[in-house]
């Protein structure tokens, strides 16, 4: 266990003499700017979607070329994960979220100031790359802010913020829409993003500075092996020039991260065909109107934030109850790769309503399965977090380029959507297997000469 510093003693000093034994929650105050900042960054990188039908019209962009603007940000995002890894190892995770909460939430309101195809592509990219640090950047505070036996709960609570924003604002943002036209909601979006860009500065601190946090807190987060990415060390790294290209290597050399990365990226498949091709699935293949289908796309998302919260509660009850990290972590990802694959059962039922309810069984397990940052902190090397992250979320995100290219080759081919959703299911299971057979203990990873 490291040894405090003499400023982290005296700070650890200050605050028992004035607290009375009870532990505080300042952590949770943080998870909140967390939950907050992801269901932003979630929004900025969809609300594309919402103003697809108006933006199209005026800038006179055809499907095709609005496919391209889709993929734009997966590519720049997939491409950035390593370099914003390494930004995050090396300048920490106050400074790195917030130039990345501003310049994505910047790329977001320019979108809304395009006047043709150039400059839209090129926004797009722009927001890929900012936002390629904040899930890196995510797990990081939860490694350092929390306990072990807390860490699922604490990536389940921002997580949901993916699917709560989607779920609850699009009605809004369509209504704003209408209201004062595409562009309103680029402004709109980007405008909280820069606003909360602030909070997030004024606001984050690392446990040991953070004034609501008090001995008994930083105890009980040291103890459960937090605490680990200190000022000092991160001042440590920004002064070290020992990382090589070849820790890449190394890393993926270790089945614990090849095997998360491969189920990650079965359980991003099921996420992005939901972001992406699940309203044309309802227009075209069940043949439902547009208020049927804003009325039941919620569902879906609403079903999976309640997985998440279920997917990160169950695993940290386990572990407090003795049971090794191996069955917590892993048995409800399994679970909910292993129901996600139900997927397939829409192709063979005709009421809708049923359709509704396989696909919200199915997304709701995919939520169960977004744990994988919680593996992140628990197996990355000191010092790693950030390129580990980084690598991990290449992987998984690799999903945001290839499912939709391959959903619409199938449903291009065959003009139907049943090869579509047997190839999302397939996927599914190939992770489950991936976390049964590959990623072994869940251990921390130390890297060797």
């Amino acid at each position: 266990m490291r040894q405090p510093a003499q400023s982290d003693t005296a700070a650890l000093a200050a605050r028992s003499a004035g607290t009375t034994g009870r532990r505080s929650n300042a952590r949770y105050r943080i998870l909140a700017l967390l939950a907050v900042g992801t269901m932003i960054n979630y929004l900025d990188r969809t609300v594309l979607g919402i103003a697809a039908p108006q933006l199209t019209k005026e800038l006179g962009i055809n499907a095709a070329l609005m496919g391209l603007m889709f993929s734009a940000f997966s590519w720049s995002y997939v491409a950035a994960q390593i370099p914003g890894g390494l930004f995050l190892d090396r300048f920490g995770s106050k400074l790195t979220y917030f130039l990345s909460m501003t310049f994505w939430s910047l790329f977001t309101l320019a979108q809304g100031l395009v006047h043709g195809v150039g400059g839209l592509f090129a926004f797009r990219l722009g927001l890929g790359v900012s936002e390629a640090p904040c899930f890196p950047t995510n797990s990081r505070v939860v490694a350092t802010w929390f306990p072990q036996s807390e860490r699922a709960m604490a990536t389940g609570t921002y997580t949901v913020g993916e699917y709560i924003g989607l779920a609850f604002f699009s009605p809004f943002l369509f209504a704003l829409m209408g209201a004062f036209g595409w562009r309103s909601l680029f402004f709109v979006v980007g405008g909280v993003g820069i606003v909360f860009g602030l909070i997030w500065w004024a606001f984050y601190r690392e446990p040991r500075e953070h004034p609501a946090a008090n001995a008994a807190e930083l105890e009980y987060i040291e103890a459960g092996g937090g605490l680990t990415h200190t000022k000092a060390q991160e001042g440590q790294a920004r002064k070290s020039s020992g990382f090589e290209w070849r820790t890449i290597g190394k890393l993926l050399k270790h089945r614990q991260l090849t095997g998360i990365c491969l189920g990650q990226f079965a359980g991003n498949s099921t996420l992005v065909f939901f972001l992406t091709w699940f309203p044309t699935y309802l227009a075209t293949e069940r043949h439902m109107g547009w208020l049927k289908i804003g009325f039941f796309a919620i569902m879906p998302f609403i079903a999976a934030s309640v997985g998440v919260m279920f997917g990160g509660t169950f695993s940290d009850w386990l572990l407090r109850r003795g049971v090794s990290a191996n069955v917590a972590r892993k048995l409800p990802i399994i679970t909910g790769l292993l129901l996600a694959s139900t997927i397939i059962l829409a192709n063979y039922v005709e009421s809708n309503v049923t359709v509704i309810v396989i696909l919200s069984i199915a997304f709701f397990a995919q939520g169960m399965a977004a744990l994988g940052w919680t593996l992140v902190s628990d197996i990355a090397p000191e010092g790693l977090l950030g390129v580990t992250g980084g690598i991990f979320n290449f992987a998984a995100n690799v999903a945001g380029i290839v499912t939709p290219l391959v959903v619409g080759f199938i449903v291009a081919a065959t003009g139907s959507f049943v090869g579509a959703l047997v190839f999302i299911g397939a996927i599914a299971l190939v992770g489950a297997l991936s976390y049964i057979f590959i990623v072994g203990d869940i251990k921390r990873i130390e890297l060797t000469d």
